[in-house]
């Protein structure tokens, strides 16, 4: 197959996946172009059969904004005229279900056709598509898809629900996990970098993400907080985001701002998983929840909430823990409690890991595969 790839670069689950989807497609044979406005974070080695395509961002004065959507469907259309393209896979719908839709409609009106799936990832159905300023055109993007996936069966029902899709045009398939990249395991220099300052048997809790409203970062910090008063111990936050700094005030009120380490986007987040000893996903709409499945695949419990499809990533009670939506307490006593209780700990961390391995790439990628050829 000769499949364009269309993603967001920036860090993130979406584009994170939509990356190591091309390269493993790529990998099997497939020609795959990969199409962003800049180069995905995740790809970072040169693969034969897949190609990088930059979409060049008009700038002329007259627009206030960027018209992004129109670009990229331009760079559709000549993928199309020029790789003979055969199929748009487009991650997260907005706008790229829309670019897609339209990219066909001109290739069409030449004689042409093209193929098009989309891979709903969350915010996409749950926050940002159903806002009023995107949420009839979304419905109807996504409606002229030839083939629609989502990593949770909650995602494929709020797509039914909300935006009259027949849930059975929805193929779930979960995202997958490079078991060998993030593993148990970890450097020791890491680890000391983490506690510098600090107690130098500090338990090291993590949270990643892009830090927005939805990651609830404010529950991260006061569920450390409740830690903190228990044990030594240092919150490594990983991302970047609209919440961080009031994350970073919330730690100064709560008198633990120097146990925070914020440590930025990072392109080896494993590094710092395979150090940590609890990972915190406390999110009111997680549609899967890459970043715990990560960490459980380095051996790491999650405690998060129970919300949207992280119960079926993470096995409450086994890999982790999941408590009610904005139950931050909640969180940081179970922590506690479990760091405490080094037996049932240790059995926690193996539990995560096999949790982990349910979803290896090998068979994850040959259902897409499966699906994308069917379209």
């Amino acid at each position: 197959m000769r499949i364009a790839v269309v993603c967001y670069p920036t860090f993130g689950g979406s584009g994170a996946v939509a990356t190591e989807l091309a390269i493993a497609l790529a990998e099997r044979g497939h020609e795959i172009h990969v199409v962003s406005y800049q180069i995905p974070f995740r790809l970072d080695r040169w693969i034969p059969n897949l190609t990088f395509h930059s979409v060049e961002i008009s700038d002329y004065p007259l627009f206030r904004h960027h018209p992004y959507t129109l670009n990229l469907t331009n760079k559709l259309i000549e993928l199309v005229d020029e790789y003979g393209v055969e199929m748009i896979h487009s991650h997260y719908a907005i706008p790229h279900a829309h670019a897609a839709w339209m990219a066909r409609e001109v290739v069409r009106d030449r004689g042409q056709d093209v193929r098009l799936a989309c891979t709903l990832h969350g915010t996409d159905i749950t926050l940002v598509g159903r806002a009023r300023g995107f949420l009839e055109i979304t419905r109807f993007a996504i409606a002229k898809q030839d083939i629609l996936t989502t990593p949770s069966a909650c995602l494929a029902n709020e797509t039914a629900e909300h935006f009259g899709i027949d849930v059975n045009r929805i193929a779930v398939i979960p995202n997958f996990v490079d078991l060998d990249r993030f593993k148990p395991g970890g450097n020791e220099q890491v680890a000391r970098c983490l506690r510098k300052g600090a107690d130098p048997n500090s338990v090291i809790l993590t949270h990643a993400s892009n830090m927005r409203p939805v990651k609830h970062v404010t529950d991260v910090v006061r569920a450390f907080a409740v830690v903190r008063k228990r044990m030594p111990a240092v919150l490594a936050l990983a991302g970047e985001g609209p919440d961080l700094p009031a994350a970073e005030e919330l730690a100064r009120e709560l008198g633990v701002r120097e146990d925070l380490r914020l440590l930025g986007n990072s392109e080896r987040i494993e590094d710092i998983l395979q150090v940590s000893d609890l990972f915190f996903l406390p999110s009111n709409a997680e549609s899967f929840g890459l970043a715990a499945l990560e960490a459980q695949a380095c051996g790491v419990p999650v405690i998060g909430y129970a919300a949207g499809g992280l119960p079926e990533v993470v096995l409450d009670g086994q890999s982790g823990y999941l408590c009610p939506v904005g139950g931050d307490a909640c969180m940081g006593t179970i922590a506690a409690n479990l760091l405490e209780e080094r037996d049932r700990y240790a059995a926690m961390c193996q539990a995560a890991r096999v949790s982990a391995e349910r979803f290896a790439p090998e068979g994850i990628i040959t259902r897409y595969e499966q699906a994308l050829a069917k379209a």
